[in-house]
This record gives C-alpha cells, structure tokens and sequence, in this order.
C-alpha cells in the first residue's frame, strides 16, 4: 500500500494520548487536520481503527493491532534520527535507560552522575519499570538498555548480556518481633510467618515462587507491594519476613537481621541488555563501556 508516513505517525500520536486535541497539540497541527488523516488512513486500510464518542476516544481491534506495529518503528526512526545527531564528543544525542527503583536508586545513580558530568550534552531520559516491565520497552524500541535481575523469563531477544554485579537475596525480620535471630529454619517452616515480597509482575517474585516450587511448597505472601524500600519499611514495624536482594539493604538496619535457613537460596545477577534486532547508539555504548 502507498501510504503517507505522516498518517502513521498522526495515528500513532492519537493512538497513545487517545486525544484527537492532545494530539493535534503534540504535532502542532490542528484537531481538525488530525481527525482528517484518521479518516483517510481508516479508508485507505478500510478498517474502522478509533470508537469515538463525546467523551473519549477508544481503539478498536484492528487499532490495537496496528499500534503494536507503528510503536517500534516510531521509535526506530526516532532512534535513527538521535543517532545522526550525535557526534563524536557526545555532545546530543539521548541516552534512554529502563531499569526498577530499586536498580535506579541503589545502582545506577553514581554512573548517571558521572555519565552526565561527563557527557552533559547527551540527554538522559530514565523509565521506571519493573524488570519484566524493562523487557518491553526494550523489544518495543522505547528503550536503548534495560538493567533487569536475572534470570528474567521474559528476556529472549536481547543481546549478550553484561553482568553488572552478583547479589544474594535475603528474608529479613525485626527481632523485636520475631525471635528467630539464634535459629535455623526451612522453607517449609517459614510458612507459617507472614512472608512480605515484590508483587507477582517482577522477577523477584518470579525467582522465589519458583523456588519454593522446587521443594514443593506453595508460597502464599502476606503482602506485596511494587518496591523493596517499602518491603523494607513494613519489616522494620514489625508487619512481616520480607524478601528482599541484599544490595538494597542500608548498612545501618536498625532491628533488622538475616534469617539463617536449611536450603540455599541460589546468588542472582543484574544485568544490561540491548535489543540485538537494533542499533546500539553511541551513548548506551558509552554508558556500557562505565559499569
């Protein structure tokens, strides 16, 4: 078919913000311009691809199905476009990094430092994702490198991946609560505690699941939540056993200590990774090239 690049992209800035107004503000052209190339490309392709009502704006099938193709190459030509821009120097271009708040926080920030203080002409843009979160924005082009906890089930179309540390995790308790300090125990026997862990979308989650699946047991959690700093928190008033990678874990712990267990709770590692079906920009090589 002989269609216009601008109807994708126009679809695709309407697709994302589901706004013909937003959209038309994103591209600096007006909502009537906008609605006009919808409607041409709906035809060209004779697919109704937006539900529009007074009040939002929705897409159909085909839409969905369309947008899961038009997103990669948006932002392969925009990848394209960063990487003519860049110079030898680094002086432009865009760094662009999926990683977790914890990976953000407790890793990454002393290499952004000093990646910016370096290159500070190079833009930086961070998206926080879980690590099973980071594998899309990776395989959809949204990101040039992802730091993810391995093993990840859902990273199998990435480059060689670059250990960037091994890290051991740990089930930690406020003793004040807990006296276990001064015993062993077994999975099994951890059971009967209310276990606190990361939620079911994060490789954490994933891991120790597994896990206890090997020893044949069923973990059901206490709680869960989306960040290991709260884990952290609700450990140290006393709410639970938290599961947590040791490199999270403050020098001064407060009340905290590490249960002692039977089984061994195999090292993990966290990881950059690079989709292998794209260029890698001189940036992220850059980056790399630091850890």
């Amino acid at each position: 078919m002989d269609i216009n690049y601008e109807l994708y992209k126009v679809f695709y800035h309407v697709a994302v913000s589901l706004s013909f107004s937003e959209a038309s503000k994103q591209l600096f052209i007006s909502q009537s311009a906008v609605s006009q190339s919808v409607k041409v490309l709906e035809k060209k392709l004779n697919q109704k691809l937006f539900i529009r009502s007074t009040k939002r704006v929705r897409l159909t099938p085909e839409g969905e199905v369309l947008l899961r193709h038009i997103e990669p190459a948006i932002h392969l030509i925009r990848r394209g476009e960063n990487q003519i821009l860049e110079t030898r120097s680094l002086n432009g271009g865009q760094l662009r990094i999926g990683a977790s708040d914890t990976i953000c926080r407790h890793v990454l920030v002393p290499y952004l430092s000093r990646f910016h203080k370096e290159f500070p002409g190079v833009h930086i843009k961070v998206t926080n994702r879980t690590s099973i979160g980071c594998v899309e924005l990776l395989e959809s082009g949204q990101a040039d490198l992802i730091f993810t906890n391995y093993p990840n089930s859902h990273l199998e179309h990435s480059g060689p991946l670059k250990k960037v540390l091994e890290f051991q995790d740990i089930f930690l308790a406020n003793r004040n609560y807990f006296h276990l300090e001064h015993q062993r125990l077994s999975f099994r026997e951890l059971l009967n505690y209310p276990i606190l862990m990361l939620t079911r979308k994060s490789t954490t989650s994933e891991f120790l699941h597994n896990l206890f699946q090997q020893h044949q047991l069923d973990l059901v959690p206490e709680i869960e939540l989306s960040s290991n700093d709260l884990l952290l928190d609700m450990a140290a008033i006393g709410l639970g056993i938290a599961f947590v990678p040791d490199y999270c874990v403050p020098e001064n712990i407060s009340n905290l200590f590490v249960l002692d267990l039977n089984e061994q709770i195999p090292a993990r590692h966290l990881v950059v990774a690079h989709n292998e079906n794209l260029p890698v920009s001189q940036a992220a090589r850059q980056f790399m090239n630091m850890l």
